[in-house]
């Protein structure tokens, strides 16, 4: 039976598909080889956090799979890696960045896991494509929706999104 799960990516650096933005895309398409992609949001250029001064490319999907929560989590380590991205400093610039962010089994707590993501509810660059493909999907935290989430944060950063 395969799980639902909402998936952000982003890319603010050069990799060996080229731009950030068909960084994205490929990551997308590596998606593919986990499970079947069912959407995939428009993308977004936001402005980084932390040190960074590169902007990112944004986007998200949902992936339907038969993998669990922690077969999910190696799987996107692995596609990390293979694009080239290394372990370095935090919110630095990066070819890709795959992260669980929802699934439709709720809430997930390991050690080197927790889904939902412990941000996602304050982080334009993830709300604002997820609502594009997600936008009834509830935060099994608050029971809010990805689309009231969003809105509340669009009201405390009052920046324009730019698809």
């Amino acid at each position: 039976m395969p799980t639902s799960y909402a998936i952000a990516i982003g890319s603010n650096r050069r990799g060996r598909h080229g731009p950030p933005v068909a960084e994205v895309r490929a990551g997308v398409a590596a998606l593919g080889t986990l499970g079947r992609v069912v959407a995939v949001a428009p993308m977004f250029d936001t402005a980084p956090l932390g040190p960074s001064s590169r902007r990112f490319a944004n986007s998200a999907a949902l992936l339907e799979t038969a993998l669990d929560p922690p077969g999910l989590l190696a799987a996107l380590k692995r596609i990390e890696r293979e694009f080239g991205r290394r372990r370095g400093q935090r919110w630095g610039e990066r070819v890709i960045d795959l992260d669980i962010v929802l699934w439709s089994g709720g809430r997930w707590r390991a050690r080197d896991l927790t889904i939902p993501h412990s941000a996602f509810r304050e982080r334009r660059f993830v709300l604002d494509p997820l609502v594009a493909i997600a936008p009834s999907w509830r935060d099994p935290g608050t029971g809010r929706s990805v689309r009231h989430l969003a809105a509340r944060a669009r009201m405390v950063d009052r920046r324009p999104a730019r698809p």
